[in-house]
């Protein structure tokens, strides 16, 4: 989750480059938004890691008083804010790191602006701050990743596999992590290596063409 391991490209480099201007963001917060397995929380983790921040799921929010759940941070991730949002916790624990000097990163599927707010002051608040989007890998993204998933595992895997699978699996981070995961179990349980008839049984096992 560091940012070595980070693989820049067109549909994440704008979210980067948010991340890495950190201090200097127009609102207390920030939002990264798109679809499961895209790359949010490797970002958060790297912005993490730059501010120091504390880590919260959104969910915690509606079972915790603010001041408790943060104490004395200055810099929060809110990770998968959902979107109906616990209105009077999130506007508390906006105002509070606000107050702080201090910044917010949200994870989310959709730009938290799109939400059904009521309250009118975290709705301005949560339109005022920026969304960024971030999109499922393209190729050249997710063959990076793969290539060093299966080379973190001293998997040797040649690159017409590769190839096969970019064609056939789910466009995610999250598919490839999956993929990588099974291929070193399936190819280290039946003493083989990592083949295309082999990539065909992952694909027919966790979802994927295997054609």
């Amino acid at each position: 989750m560091g940012k070595d391991e980070f693989v820049v490209s067109p549909c994440n480099e704008n979210a980067l480059l948010w991340v890495e201007r950190w201090p200097d963001w127009p609102a207390t917060g920030l939002a990264l938004y798109g679809p499961p397995g895209c790359g949010k929380t490797h970002l958060a983790e790297i912005w993490r890691t730059r501010s120091v921040a504390r880590l919260i799921e959104a969910e915690a929010m509606t079972v915790h008083n603010p001041v408790e759940l943060i104490a004395d941070a200055k810099a929060l991730v809110v990770e998968n804010l959902p979107a109906d949002v616990p209105e009077q916790a999130l506007l508390h624990l906006y105002n509070l790191v606000g107050e702080r000097g201090g910044h917010i990163l949200f994870t989310a599927l959709e730009a938290p602006a799109r939400y059904h707010i009521h309250l009118a002051d975290l709705l301005s608040r949560m339109r005022a701050m920026p969304a960024v989007a971030i999109d499922d890998p393209d190729d050249a993204a997710l063959g990076a990743v793969m290539r060093k998933m299966f080379a973190d595992r001293q998997l040797p895997v040649g690159e017409d596999v590769i190839q096969f699978l970019l064609a056939r699996m789910e466009r995610s981070y999250l598919a490839a992590r999956t993929v990588a995961r099974e291929l070193d179990r399936l190819a280290l349980a039946e003493r083989r290596q990592v083949t295309i008839p082999l990539a065909k049984i992952v694909l027919a096992t966790v979802g994927g063409s295997s054609a």
